[in-house]
């Protein structure tokens, strides 16, 4: 197993922060569904969200689909007018945070604006706005440019406008850090209301990068599967026969709240977030380390962070994002990690499913954990079909299973070598 030094050196830096944090609302807009339960439902049922692009012209691309968020109506959130001044990517963020909101009841809590913020993280921002302005630019010259251009662009503009309409004066930022960082966002919430910093913080990731800069860069790096005839079966993570993650949009959000105070209101809890783990990999801009070492470090203070020795997690929810390297250095980490344990893990890459939705997946993935503890079932991994000899574990393959689950590590893993893990429990008083 992964050092146990290192595990200590964690517990002894983290001891002093008391501060229990807890799960109370959740926010889901994924390519298989509009809200939590139905894409829940679409996990259940082994949904695909593939298919091939419809947003553009996707002809002469090589790689030619995508997992679309299909059905969104972004009017049901927020104003057309003001809807206008948004990137997409904005749209999905705010709408995930309210519905994470409103089942939150926080609204009718009477909180201190101060001790509330937002944090929500996206991997590329606003770049449909950037392709659409600069053919503006391009066509018409610089002085048709939007005036919104700047703010539409950048990428903490969610947790902008999260705080402008939800009165949040709390901490109130964006993390960036690739395909980690929805769950580096969910991360540095934790830590925010561990210190006393919020007493509650809306968090998480999203994003819209189905854009033919996006699909014509990620072919171009052969990042990305190629498997156009047949889209439903193209992401497929730890299977012998992958060729790449499939491109996905969306957003995942949650309410985080510190115990005390969501027990003093009477809150709904879904699960309690126990530990974080973030590293770096210090060693390549697109390939993680040897080994998975980077990832095992992420792994190894998430766990040592809650408190968790091997034999107490049940589940892990893997970054799996269906890449040649990926998947197998993902095994390699779990079993430095792990030991002889991982053999007994269930994991799987609910990615199979949402395709990789970047900067959101970590927050689409930790919800989609939490859920996992409430209703005792696994997602699968589908398109599981070619065991690979070097990803030899336990990937809950084609079928839900059902499963008296306690505490989960999801991990999210991004370009730049940032490593992410999330460790979440069973709620118990």
């Amino acid at each position: 197993m992964f050092e146990e030094t290192h595990s200590e050196d964690v517990r002894n830096r983290k001891g002093s922060m008391s501060r229990r944090v807890v799960v109370t609302g959740l926010g889901l807009l994924t390519p298989i569904g509009l809200d939590v339960e139905s894409t829940w439902s679409g996990l259940m049922a082994g949904k695909s969200g593939a298919g091939t692009i419809s947003q553009f012209d996707a002809t002469d691309y090589a790689v030619r689909i995508a997992c679309e968020l299909k059905g969104f109506d972004v009017e049901k959130f927020v104003d057309k007018r003001e809807a206008r001044k948004m990137d997409p990517s904005v749209h999905y963020g705010v709408a995930a945070a309210l519905m994470a909101w409103n089942d939150s009841g926080l609204a009718d809590a009477g909180l201190e604006a101060d001790l509330v913020g937002a944090i929500i993280g996206s991997g590329v921002g606003g770049i449909q706005t950037l392709e659409n302005q600069h053919t503006v630019l391009m066509e018409k010259g610089p002085r048709r440019i939007s005036p919104f251009f700047i703010p539409m662009l950048i990428p903490d503009m969610s947790s902008g406008v999260v705080s402008i309409m939800l009165g949040l004066k709390g901490p109130n930022f964006a993390t960036v850090s690739a395909c980690a960082s929805g769950a580096h966002a969910i991360g540095t919430a934790f830590r925010s209301i561990q210190h006393g910093d919020a007493d509650a913080i809306v968090s998480g990731g999203t994003e819209a990068a189905v854009s033919p800069m996006s699909i014509g860069g990620f072919a171009s790096m052969r990042a990305i599967s190629s498997r156009n005839d047949e889209p439903e079966r193209a992401s497929r993570p730890f299977d012998a026969e992958r060729d790449g993650f499939v491109l996905g949009e969306g957003a995942g959000v949650v309410v985080l709240e510190e115990l005390e105070h969501a027990k003093n209101r009477g809150a709904k809890i879904y699960a309690e977030l126990m530990g974080y783990g973030a590293t770096g990999d210090a060693f390549h801009m697109t390939a993680p380390a040897p080994d998975g070492a980077g990832m095992a470090a992420a792994m190894a203070e998430a766990m040592a962070d809650a408190g968790f020795a091997a034999d107490d997690v049940q589940y892990v929810n893997a970054h799996g994002t269906s890449t040649p390297l990926n998947d197998k250095l993902e095994t390699a980490a779990i079993k430095a990690v792990f030991g002889e344990r991982a053999k007994d893990l269930a994991i799987s890459s609910t990615k199979s499913m949402t395709g990789h939705l970047l900067g959101a997946a970590g927050g689409v993935e930790f919800i989609i954990s939490a859920l996992a503890i409430g209703r005792s079932v696994i997602p699968p991994t589908i398109n599981y079909e070619n065991p690979d000899p070097e990803c030899d574990l336990d990937y809950v393959p084609n079928e839900p299973r059902e499963a008296d689950v306690k505490n989960v590590l999801s991990n999210s893993f991004g370009f730049g070598g940032h490593n992410c893990a999330l460790a979440v429990s069973r709620f118990e008083s």
